[in-house]
């Protein structure tokens, strides 16, 4: 079964012990904007996608739910 990125996000906040303002900051985006994806009423734009990839240092392939670990 795939996740959806909602699931994908908040496993990865958990793991990495961030919280949403944390995650939010180190992007360069609102904790709101967080909370609406880990809401699923929304998902990050491409750029954003690329932006937390580059933050964190992984692929974005771990977000978009291709791969299982990052």
């Amino acid at each position: 079964m795939e996740l959806e990125f909602k699931e994908i996000l908040k496993e990865f906040l958990i793991e990495n012990s961030l919280t949403q303002v944390a995650f939010a900051d180190r992007i360069g985006v609102k904790q709101s904007q967080v909370s609406e994806w880990l809401k699923g009423k929304a998902k990050p734009s491409y750029d954003i996608l690329k932006s937390m990839a580059i933050s964190f240092n992984i692929s974005a392939d771990y977000f978009l739910g291709i791969k299982d670990n990052y």
